[in-house]
């Protein structure tokens, strides 16, 4: 048995944690991803596999204000994606932490989207 790299194990904790969290029509996932440079957030209605909302740093709007991937951008990602969520009258969703640790910047996107509005 090979070992396996940080992610592998976190690609293998995902697929996990996906069996258990699914998003619907009434409570739709929010999915969370940070890649070395990037920070990723999406609504997603599973049922009919269509994503809702998504907000990322690499977008033109967001691009002036030079957002990395640490605890103060994933605040500022977290208040955006509630935002638009509060547009789309979305108030309650399953919160998909992608197999990353509820810590540091996951918890912080988490925190600011809740603090916007956002129930899970």
């Amino acid at each position: 048995m090979s070992k396996m790299n940080g992610k592998q194990k976190r690609q293998r904790l995902h697929v996990r944690l996906r069996n258990k969290v699914s998003g619907s029509t009434v409570r739709p996932r929010l999915s969370v991803n940070f890649t070395g440079q990037h920070i990723y957030a999406q609504i997603i209605n599973d049922e009919v596999g269509k994503t809702l909302v998504s907000v990322c740093s690499t977008e033109k709007t967001l691009k002036s204000s030079n957002i990395r991937p640490n605890i103060t951008g994933a605040e500022k990602i977290g208040k955006l994606i509630a935002e638009r969520a509060k547009a789309k009258k979305i108030e309650s969703v399953v919160f998909d932490r992608g197999g990353f640790r509820y810590h540091g910047k996951v918890k912080a996107l988490a925190d600011a989207a809740r603090s916007g509005g956002i129930n899970f």
